[in-house]
């Protein structure tokens, strides 16, 4: 399921570029002239996306080589080489601004991770992902939260009961959402966790009443709240914290005891990890 999904991604993206042909190479480089690049890093930071790439070479042309250097996860700096990759010039130029693409937008959000994981070090809270994604590019963007070091949350809307605020107004309440979900879970004979949001302490202990979840969100929590609702809870379900928190409050919050703290930066809103593809 994985290698077809990577696959029609790479295809779809090639297709976005290629359109009716490189242009630019068929021009002015002859068809079968072989050379050689090598992919450098300019920035400090967290290796990503090579095991995408090494499918993508395959992809463009099964001749190309790729002589690996760094793997998935290597912390890098400004000068190293990830590989060196010889074949067609053609092929090499081909791939160069999606390989530079995948590589970059990965290894950005790869190194953005592993700075919040190395935030909560020493602590039991573990790094969350969200849904606050790039259309298409998911997968990938929650591949590199692994590599960076962090877990991920839901894939989607299929894979995990959410209820949010909205859910939870819709639905008429707190009780009743839990008690449609419970329903609906029974009734479709479905094995999906339930995570609930709590917007206050009120929130925390009428979740607490009705029961029936197995992860309480607390939803822009202060960091006092958040220790009163740990307190609260008292191990009866898991925890999360969401919502505002950045790596100069991060370690604060854990220090209240949650299991989880999801932050939707780590794919939303990140730098792209600076590197270049380079004939030699």
């Amino acid at each position: 399921m994985e290698n077809r999904i990577l696959r029609e991604f790479i295809l779809r993206s090639l297709a976005e570029d290629l359109g009716d042909g490189d242009h630019t190479s068929l021009a002015c480089i002859p068809p079968e002239t072989n050379g050689k690049a090598k992919l450098l890093i300019k920035e400090k930071g967290i290796l990503a996306g090579i095991r995408v790439i090494l499918e993508l070479f395959s992809i463009i042309d099964k001749d190309l080589k790729t002589d690996l250097i760094l793997a998935d996860g290597t912390s890098v700096v400004p000068g190293d080489i990830a590989f060196y990759l010889s074949g067609r010039q053609q092929s090499i130029l081909k791939s160069e601004r999606l390989v530079l693409n995948i590589l970059q937008r990965m290894s950005g959000i790869a190194t953005s991770t592993y700075e919040y994981t190395m935030r909560l070090k020493g602590l039991k809270t573990k790094i969350l992902d969200t849904r606050k994604t790039t259309p298409g590019f998911r997968f990938l963007e929650k591949e590199a939260v692994r590599i960076g070091g962090g877990l991920n949350h839901r894939m989607g809307l299929f894979d995990m009961i959410m209820l949010k605020d909205n859910h939870i107004d819709y639905a008429g309440g707190i009780d009743k959402a839990i008690n449609k979900t419970r329903e609906y879970l029974k009734k479709n004979k479905l094995n999906l966790k339930v995570e609930i949001e709590a917007r206050s302490l009120q929130d925390v202990r009428t979740i607490l009443l009705v029961g029936g979840v197995d992860r309480i969100m607390f939803d822009n929590f202060s960091i006092e709240d958040t220790r009163m609702a740990i307190k609260e809870i008292s191990g009866k379900y898991e925890t999360e914290s969401s919502g505002g928190i950045d790596l100069s409050t991060i370690r604060a919050y854990a220090e209240c005891g949650v299991d989880f703290i999801s932050v939707g930066a780590l794919t939303h809103h990140i730098k792209s990890l600076d590197m270049s593809l380079k004939a030699i």
